[in-house]
């Protein structure tokens, strides 16, 4: 679904270079340097159909709203990323999810202290892997270091564990990860924006949903639902946030994540 409504100045950002983009919608792509902010009336215009909704029916309301956005390849997500995670106080970094260390933009790879793409969604729960849609979706991929990639690998979120002694604040066991404090409200974002947004309506899509356990594995669930509610409230939806969100939205994938411009709507669903 694409939204319409005029957008106002706020942010200007170059567009990929030399990548592949794939729609699904039949308009074509917008001018990668149109400002990225909407305003208030234009957001509200968007999620008209959702009014007055609650439970299930937000939930497939919010689904249909967000559903069929633009996709990108998965080689295209280095670039987003420089764009959509650049540090607001040095345009040559991006910052990264766990250790929230400013690193230069292009010192992305494999090696030990490169950052490369974290799926926040683990892509094996639900076994999307890197394919087009789940796999480069930019609403849950976030740069971060590649070591502490490593150890997160497809661990559920949960409380507790040892501290990791490269990114500190964050805690890991054997089948759970414990983001640091400035980011666990945009962890559980990130996840109820999957869990809404990918419900196995077209062949191709898993249907992802959260649930209250731990060690999923390769099913199509997340957890831990009961923390990460917890974590919503906790770490409510900051300015990085909502800036992300504008930038995916008007430079990308031409969707936006609901719980980010309305956190209230996370209890309408889950609780």
């Amino acid at each position: 679904m694409a939204a319409t409504g005029n957008l106002t100045a706020y942010f200007s950002h170059p567009g990929l270079k030399n990548v592949t983009m794939m729609s699904k919608e039949t308009s074509g792509t917008p001018d990668p340097t149109e400002p990225t902010n909407l305003p208030a009336s234009s957001v509200e215009e968007y999620y008209s159909p959702a009014e007055g909704k609650t439970g299930t029916e937000l939930k497939s309301a919010l689904h249909n709203i967000i559903d069929d956005h633009t996709e990108i390849s998965y080689s295209a997500v280095w670039e987003a990323l420089r764009n959509t995670d650049e540090d607001p106080t040095n345009a040559n970094n991006v910052i990264l999810l766990y250790t929230g260390r400013s690193q230069g933009k292009f010192t992305n790879g494999s090696g030990v202290n490169d950052w490369n793409r974290e799926h926040v969604w683990a892509k094996s729960h639900g076994d999307f892997g890197t394919s087009m849609g789940a796999g480069t979706d930019l609403h849950h991929l976030r740069p971060t270091d590649m070591t502490v990639n490593s150890t997160r690998n497809n661990l559920d979120f949960d409380n507790g564990g040892q501290q990791h002694s490269e990114a500190l604040g964050n805690y890991y066991d054997s089948d759970s990860w414990e983001p640091r404090d400035e980011v666990k409200g945009d962890v559980a974002r990130m996840l109820f924006y999957m869990a809404t947004r990918y419900e196995g309506d077209v062949s191709d899509e898993p249907d992802l949903e959260l649930n209250n356990l731990v060690n999923n594995g390769t099913a199509p669930y997340h957890g831990k639902l009961s923390v990460l509610l917890q974590w919503h409230q906790q770490d409510p939806v900051d300015a990085s946030e909502r800036r992300r969100n504008d930038i995916i939205y008007s430079d990308y994938q031409h969707n936006r994540n609901p719980f980010i411009d309305h956190p209230e709507w996370v209890s309408a669903i889950w609780n």
